[in-house]
Formats: structure tokens, C-alpha cells, sequence
């Protein structure tokens, strides 16, 4: 309660400060709209949509391109990177590759994908894949490292074979990290999903933010960006109450 009461308290001080800064004519409205500007804009594209595209495309498309990144992430990552986990011969074999690409900044490699798979949807979602790959396949990879190995030796004395080894002691006790590694890629692919809008789109809440900044439409900007990271707290928070109810074993010896 204490700390809801003071993230309550934080945002209200910002947003205070927001109102008056503004409404004082300290700064441009250009530069900084003020918060009922971008109310009225919120008001206004949720009612007529922007660029004679409806607000719910918008938002429709960024969210198919994100969560068909992560799920195809997770998809591949999770096995490959449990996988890696307790194969050395395999993480000799895949890890350094993946080690080469994840500090590569996305935009780098934005224009071979361009290149590669034209300027369609393909390009997007990969683009956002890889960004959203790393992290998940890290975090499986010391999922497995931090398995306590008395663990694997007490299963297999009792009989277990590697199938009921890697499903009851490996998988289970790899998850909490897992979970952590799909919130960071979910963190890594939004902050992602802006570059993946800007090159030959028409629709989507990063297109948005890059088509106002054309025509200094500061207030469709702001409201652009809470929207990303409203949805960034609310999927990120979804995880979370997914975490606490079904991996309650996290942090428990």
C-alpha cells in the first residue's frame, strides 16, 4: 500500500508540474504540450482516428507485430536456450553467435533485413524477433546454470530418466528466469518497436510518433509515447501477476 501510495504520489507531482510549466507559458507548445493538449488529441484520434486510419489500427498493428515477434521468440528460444543450457558441445556451437549480435544496435542490421526481405511486415516482425531473442535465450541459458545440481543428482538416484529430469527439476527451476527474460525482451523489443515503424509504414503507435515529429505535432507525439509505455507497464504487470500465480516456487529454496 505504502508504495502504491507513492507511485500515486510521484505521477501526480509530475504531472502538477507538467500542468503548470505549461499553462504558465514557460515553454513553447511546440516543444511541450500541455496535458489537456494531449487529452484533446487522445480525445480526438480515439474519435477520428489519425491519418484517416482508426486509433484501434493503430494500436492493432503495433500489438500484432509485437506479440508475433515475442511469441516467435519465445517459441525458439526457450528450447534453444535450455537447450544450450545443459549441452556444453551446443552452447559452444550456438552461444558465441548469439553473444556477436545481441550488442549490435537494431537499426544496424534494419537495413539488411530491408534488403533482404523487402519493406513488408517481414522485415518489422524479424526485426523485432532478434531483438526480443536474446535476452529470453540468456536468461534460459543461466536459468539452467542456476539449478542447484544436488538437485539433478538426487532425481536421477531415484530413477529418473532425462525426460522426467529436464521436466520436473530442469524446466520448472529454469522458469523464473524465464519469465524475467520474456519481461526484458518485452522491454527491449518496445524500445525497439519505434525504428521497426519508421521505415515505409502507414499505421501503428511508433508510426505515429515518427509521422507527428514531421510536422511538429508535439501533443500526437506525448500522447504516442504514453501510449508505448502504458502498454509497456501493462504487459510488463501481466507478467508479473502471471509470475507471482503460477511460478510460486521463484526464490524459495
Amino acid at each position: 500500500m505504502k508504495k502504491r501510495s507513492l507511485t500515486i504520489s510521484v505521477w501526480t507531482f509530475i504531472l502538477i508540474i507538467w500542468f503548470i510549466v505549461t499553462n504558465a507559458g514557460w515553454v513553447s507548445p511546440i516543444l511541450f504540450p500541455s496535458p489537456q493538449e494531449v487529452f484533446k488529441t487522445f480525445v480526438g484520434i480515439i474519435t477520428h482516428g489519425y491519418n484517416n486510419i482508426p486509433f484501434w489500427e493503430h494500436l492493432g498493428i503495433t500489438l500484432f507485430r509485437l506479440f508475433s515477434a515475442i511469441v516467435l521468440a519465445i517459441l525458439t528460444a526457450v528450447p534453444l536456450g535450455l537447450l544450450s543450457g545443459m549441452s556444453e558441445t551446443f552452447n559452444a556451437i550456438v552461444d558465441s553467435l548469439i553473444q556477436f549480435y545481441r550488442p549490435i544496435p537494431p537499426l544496424a542490421y534494419y537495413t539488411i533485413l530491408i534488403l533482404w526481405l523487402g519493406i513488408g511486415e517481414t522485415s518489422k516482425i524479424v526485426l523485432l524477433y532478434l531483438a526480443a531473442f536474446a535476452p529470453i535465450y540468456l536468461a534460459c541459458v543461466e536459468g539452467v546454470k542456476h539449478i542447484n545440481s544436488d538437485y539433478i543428482l538426487s532425481a536421477k538416484s531415484l530413477g529418473a530418466n532425462k525426460w522426467s529430469v529436464f521436466k520436473w527439476v530442469i524446466f520448472p527451476g529454469a522458469l523464473p528466469d524465464i519469465f524475467t527474460g520474456i519481461r526484458t525482451a518485452m522491454g527491449v523489443s518496445f524500445s525497439t518497436l519505434v525504428a521497426a515503424e519508421m521505415v515505409a509504414s502507414t499505421s501503428g503507435i511508433g508510426w505515429m510518433v515518427i509521422d507527428a515529429s514531421k510536422y511538429l505535432k508535439s501533443s500526437v507525439m506525448f500522447l504516442g509515447i504514453f501510449i508505448l509505455g502504458g502498454l509497456g507497464l501493462l504487459l510488463d504487470f501481466i507478467l508479473q501477476k502471471i509470475e507471482q500465480k503460477w511460478i510460486f516456487w521463484k526464490g524459495k529454496s
